[in-house]
């Protein structure tokens, strides 16, 4: 099915054809008609699904049949929940508006940078806002701009935005605007409190399912790795040099982890740097331009890069460290075999992570072989499947079931009798 048969004009089909669409997603084929014909549309589909094409090019269809106004009125909002999904978005919506007949001008918000840019890039106005929705508030606390206007509201990564604890902020924007306008709501997992958002604010909405299918998952290839944890630096270092990798994004648990794993790389001549919610936006902004720019072997990150990011044809992806939730597992693994692409997921397992990949495995309806590399056969996997889960049945140590420190000293206490 061509993007022809959607509906699109023909502008939109040459500029999707110029970005690499050569034909739509399954999440595109159902969502861009629902959209062109005004319906709310509650999507979900599996990361690497373009959802973003799929609200970006009705929704420029849209604004582009629509009235001009001078001087711009803010006609769509789209929320999201972090910096580089925002610029990410930003981009996409510029490159496919500039090949229609009339100009429509893209503002992107973010924190982290100064307000004072922002605010004189909204003079004037502008037709399409994409913001995360702190910087949002305080850009309309400065009069900056004003929504009353918005038709269209699309939230994107609608789980992570309430994840991060934005509800409040999320609220408060919802207050300003207007209660007529169609609600687009795009994520790769609806927890209960996105069903409930979705079920407050929607309208009858056309409900869009992409189930993950051996035809539509991506090439994806997934790799467990049994090793002692004080070696997985060391171990990092022999894939990269036997397998040639070229480039890799490595998952640790703590901003600290990614400092200390990337410099530890660099100092025995491997090319990396970190990544991390402390550095600064431009600091952040150049790591990214210069990974996708191949400059970059390594970079070390936390799950700050696990969701929206877009880096073309990443061959590897590694979990240094275990994600806590299992659905991050899924987000961190889908930073590879992206568009059509293939792509190979490594996850190392010690001896204390051995459970809770178990768990991963059980809710992801996944069962992986163990491996284990000459010279790095781990020493401690046999004590630790010998020994009794300090948790209770199941959980290995999940998001929200690891034990507090009075369950730790109780049970240590009962071990004691």
């Amino acid at each position: 099915m061509p993007f022809t048969t959607l509906g699109l004009s023909p502008a939109l089909v040459r500029a999707a054809g110029e970005l690499g669409f050569a034909t739509p997603t399954p999440i595109q084929a159902q969502a861009i008609p629902a959209v062109l014909l005004g319906a709310d549309v509650l999507g979900s589909a599996q990361t690497g699904s373009g959802k973003t094409a799929a609200f970006a090019l009705p929704l420029l269809q849209l604004l582009q049949e629509g009235r001009q106004h001078t001087p711009r009125r803010v006609r769509a909002l789209v929320l999201v929940p972090t910096r580089e999904l925002a610029a990410q978005v930003g981009e996409v919506l510029r490159s496919l508006a500039q090949h229609l007949p009339q100009p429509l001008k893209v503002a992107v918000l973010f924190g982290g940078v100064s307000i004072n840019p922002q605010m004189m890039g909204l003079r004037g106005g502008a037709d399409i806002v994409v913001a995360t929705p702190g910087r949002l508030l305080d850009l309309v606390e400065h009069n900056a701009l004003k929504l009353q206007s918005v038709s269209l509201l699309v939230l994107d990564e609608a789980d992570r935005l309430l994840d991060l604890g934005f509800a409040e902020e999320l609220n408060r924007v919802l207050a300003l605007l207007t209660a007529q306008r169609q609600n687009l709501f795009f994520s790769a997992t609806f927890p209960p409190a996105v069903q409930a958002l979705a079920e407050s604010l929607l309208r009858e909405p056309m409900r869009v399912h992409v189930e993950s299918t051996p035809a539509n998952e991506p090439a994806i290839l997934q790799r467990v790795i049994q090793v002692d944890a004080g070696r997985r630096t060391e171990l990092l270092r022999h894939l990269i040099k036997t397998h040639g990798w070229e480039r890799v994004l490595v998952f640790v648990a703590t901003k600290y982890a990614a400092g200390h794993v990337a410099a530890k790389l660099y100092d025995k001549g491997v090319f990396a740097t970190p990544f991390h919610g402390d550095l600064s936006q431009g600091a952040r902004k150049q790591v990214l331009d210069e990974f996708k720019a191949e400059r970059w072997e390594v970079v070390v990150t936390t799950d700050l890069a696990a969701r929206g990011l877009d880096i073309a044809q990443l061959p590897v992806v590694l979990n240094y460290d275990l994600p806590r939730s299992a659905v991050d597992y899924v987000h961190r693994i889908g930073r590879t075999g992206r568009a059509g692409t293939s792509g190979l997921a490594v996850s190392f397992v010690s001896a204390d992570t051995e459970a809770h990949f178990r768990l991963i495995e059980k809710r992801q309806h996944l069962s992986l072989p163990r491996e284990q590399i000459p010279s790095f056969e781990p020493t401690e996997l046999e004590l630790a499947t010998q020994a009794t889960p300090a948790t209770e049945p199941g959980t290995g140590g999940i998001k929200g079931k690891r034990p507090s420190k009075k369950d730790k000293l109780r049970a240590a206490a009962a071990r004691g009798r």
